[in-house]
């Protein structure tokens, strides 16, 4: 019972100070984007630190994950706006329900994160679409290029693919 508890205390320590450094990680992205002069906020750190989540911590914790990244950025930074950061909030849940479901369903993680990548952002711009075209947000509704997001999606999958390929062989 002791070991137990022990196990259930140090895993929540593992994922309190994983959600300190993924808070920390956005907080510092605008300073990092203009130290290293890239445009780091292109290359997606909320689902980068999403897909970190989804990988070395739990579901639950990568749910809080995904709905608190987008409002802590705009309480720090004002950016993305509320309407915004709920539209990403909304965005990156449904990328952890989606994953997690297709994990079930298929064999493949690569195809799971991919598919729960690509499906969320299509549902993303369809919200963000109704949006711009109701008033409620401006902008353009592509602000990423697609090939950017594409080579996000594909890097994230492989990773997902990758460490499932080495935590089966060490088994």
């Amino acid at each position: 019972m002791e070991n137990t508890i022990a196990y259930s205390y140090k895993k929540n320590i593992g994922y309190l100070l994983f959600d300190a450094g993924a808070l920390s990680f956005i907080y510092f992205v605008p300073a990092l984007s203009h130290l290293l002069n890239i445009p780091v906020y292109l290359y997606d750190p909320m689902r980068l630190m999403l897909f970190l989540s989804l990988t070395f911590s739990s579901r639950n914790n990568s749910f809080i994950i995904a709905l608190s990244l987008p409002f802590f950025s705009y309480l720090i930074s004002s950016h993305p706006s509320v309407i915004k950061s709920a539209l990403i909030a909304v965005e990156l849940s449904l990328n952890v329900f989606l994953f997690y479901l297709f994990v079930e369903m298929l064999t493949n993680k690569f195809n799971a994160a991919f598919l729960s990548i690509v499906i969320s952002k299509v549902i993303y711009y369809l919200l963000k679409f109704a949006l711009i075209s109701f008033a409620f947000l401006e902008g353009d509704l592509i602000s990423t290029p697609i090939y950017i997001q594409f080579f996000v999606a594909v890097v994230l999958s492989l990773s997902i693919f990758g460490l499932s390929l080495f935590r089966n062989n060490k088994t």
